[in-house]
């Protein structure tokens, strides 16, 4: 399929940024992308293409679109109708819509608030809080992952790119994954799926 000039504001260290290059490059879709430090989002400029200063923003075309759970979904639907990234059957959907909330939500606030905690300092959130999260979610995806080999199915999804890049840097966020061996292996998994690209650790 031809595309338009994908263009990519983000920033390297962002697993929300990461997750949308996962599938940039899943889909082996070319891409500009437009470093978007905090100095950069609270612009002008950016405001103008995302009034609540965040990242990721994608642009394709005359589209504008903020929100990385919402990137993955377009990009899918725009770039890979009918394939396994979004099931169309209503269960399938629904499998992955669960993880993207769960990614959204306590993994957000749990390993991927502890990651940005050590590396960038206090978020406002106790640090007990956030190790809770953290272990209360992978304790359920390592049970969740001891039935199948990804977490919407025996197939990768959406699902699994969305969770995978906080996940995986959890321990830069001093939370250890050495208790969940299925989790582990889940990573392996999707580190051997094609074209994919690892996030910096710096």
């Amino acid at each position: 399929m031809t595309t338009t000039a994908i263009t990519l504001h983000g920033t390297a260290l962002s697993g929300h940024t990461h997750r949308v290059q996962l599938l940039l490059h899943m889909l082996q879709l070319p891409y500009r992308f437009i470093d978007a430090p905090a100095s950069v989002r609270q612009s002008e400029a950016f405001r103008a293409i995302n009034p609540l200063g965040q990242i990721p923003v994608l642009q394709d075309g005359e589209l504008v679109l903020a929100d990385r759970n919402a990137i993955l979904v377009y990009l899918a639907k725009r770039y890979a109708p009918g394939s396994g990234w979004l099931p169309e059957d209503p269960v399938g959907a629904a499998q992955v819509q669960r993880w993207l909330s769960l990614a959204a939500g306590e993994i957000a606030f749990g390993p991927a608030r502890a990651r940005v905690t050590a590396r960038w300092g206090d978020t406002g959130m106790p640090q007990e809080l956030m190790h809770k999260l953290a272990g209360k979610v992978l304790g359920f995806m390592e049970a969740h992952l001891a039935r199948q080999d990804f977490l919407a199915g025996p197939a990768p999804t959406l699902a699994d790119l969305a969770c995978y890049s906080y996940v995986a840097h959890a321990p830069e966020g001093g939370v250890s994954l050495a208790p969940y061996p299925q989790l582990r292996a889940w990573i392996a998994r999707v580190q051997a799926l094609p074209h994919f690209v690892p996030m910096p650790e710096n």
